[in-house]
């Protein structure tokens, strides 16, 4: 099966991966190193993956690159299925990947120049179209006097340059990059960042980092967080941005720091409800605390007899829910979405992490419950 690239959608997910599965060894040796693991990355979207050593990380990032065979799960590539794609396949798909390892694997024999024009030479781009794009993506890198150096002559850092050069120089539709800015200093380290920001940004070049590299997660939208092979957290930086700034304007969260803020905003879930829909039942069991971002909601009490008594209306900013997980109680109201309305939901577990983080938040569930006694 060849890949048929003309047939993607420019809206579909790059990367779509679902039920992957992945195991080293086999009998009595066989280990599994990646757990069902879920993930979808959009045109355009730089992530950035990160997790302890030995988490699975390289391993999920050499099964998205065709450089290790899918065994168990789905992984697309462009809108095609690897697992099961013959060798003529991958080769077609692989065309359409740029690669940036923390090896360089630099050939000696060449120089910086003809390293980063044989990336070229492999996807069947002409000589005369290259010659200037590559000098001009070294000098951008600072290798500008350094372009026809042979890899003896380089310093570990300067190789690295070549490698991102090498990586990007046939404008590649996704980048793979494991620890690329490891050997860098912080100007270049900077520069190779600002290069795939704009590649995303111009061109819709899905970018997925790995890395332990704290200077770069400002060009990230989106943070993998990997743990004992699954995603354990995936989180979008602008809507985790959005969320902080919402909790921040909240009275229960507004004494948080900015690092716990995210950790809660990074368990938040955003839910839609439509008008009439019932958010949570008079009688259930209490399991989650609600904020509204957007519309408005009517709190309802149903008595013995059978009626109903509208209690309150509740808009953006307003908050439900703490009563019944505070007291594990069942809930003693009925909340109903008067309009189309967006939830922030956090779950017990979390609202009780943030309770026990925070004095103040407690404090003021205290008062918020006395009030409503």
């Amino acid at each position: 099966m060849v890949a048929t690239m003309n047939k993607f959608s420019k809206d579909a997910p790059v990367i779509e991966v679902d039920g992957l599965n992945h195991f080293f060894g086999s009998g009595d040796s066989k280990t599994q190193a990646l757990f069902d693991n879920k993930l979808k990355v959009r045109p355009g979207e730089i992530v950035i993956m990160t997790g302890p050593s030995g988490s699975g990380k390289t391993t999920l990032l050499t099964l998205i690159g065709t450089l290790r065979t899918v065994q168990s799960g789905s992984l697309k590539i462009l809108g095609e299925e690897l697992n099961g794609m013959s060798q003529a396949g991958l080769t077609a798909v692989r065309k359409k990947i740029g690669f940036i390892f923390q090896a360089h694997n630099l050939f000696g024999s060449l120089t910086a120049y003809q390293n980063v024009k044989m990336a070229t030479e492999l996807v069947g781009q002409k000589n005369k179209e290259v010659k200037p794009r590559i000098e001009q993506l070294l000098t951008r890198l600072g290798m500008g006097e350094r372009i026809h150096y042979k890899p003896k002559s380089l310093s570990g850092g300067q190789k690295q340059r070549v490698a991102v050069a090498r990586g990007l120089i046939h404008s590649p539709r996704i980048v793979l990059a494991d620890e690329p800015t490891a050997a860098l200093d912080e100007e270049s380290g900077r520069a190779a960042v600002t290069l795939l920001r704009e590649m995303a940004d111009r061109d819709g070049c899905t970018v997925l980092i790995v890395t332990h590299d704290n200077r770069i997660l400002d060009v990230a939208d989106r943070i993998i967080n990997m743990v004992a092979g699954r995603i354990k957290n995936d989180s979008d930086i602008h809507e985790t941005e959005k969320i902080c700034e919402f909790l921040q304007a909240t009275e229960f969260f507004s004494d948080l720091t900015p690092r716990t803020l995210a950790d809660v905003a990074n368990n938040i879930e955003a839910r839609v409800f439509e008008p009439g829909e019932a958010i949570v039942s008079q009688g259930d069991d209490g399991l989650e605390f609600f904020m509204i971002n957007e519309g408005s909601v009517t709190v309802e009490r149903t008595d013995v007899a059978g009626k109903t008594e509208t209690l309150k209306q509740l808009d953006k900013g307003s908050y439900f829910g703490e009563v019944a997980l505070i007291k594990n109680q069942p809930r003693n109201a009925s909340v109903i979405a008067k309009t189309k309305t967006t939830c922030y939901v956090l779950d017990r577990e979390e609202f009780r992490a943030v309770v026990d983080t925070s004095d103040s938040f407690e404090s003021e569930l205290r008062k918020a419950l006395f009030e409503r006694n």
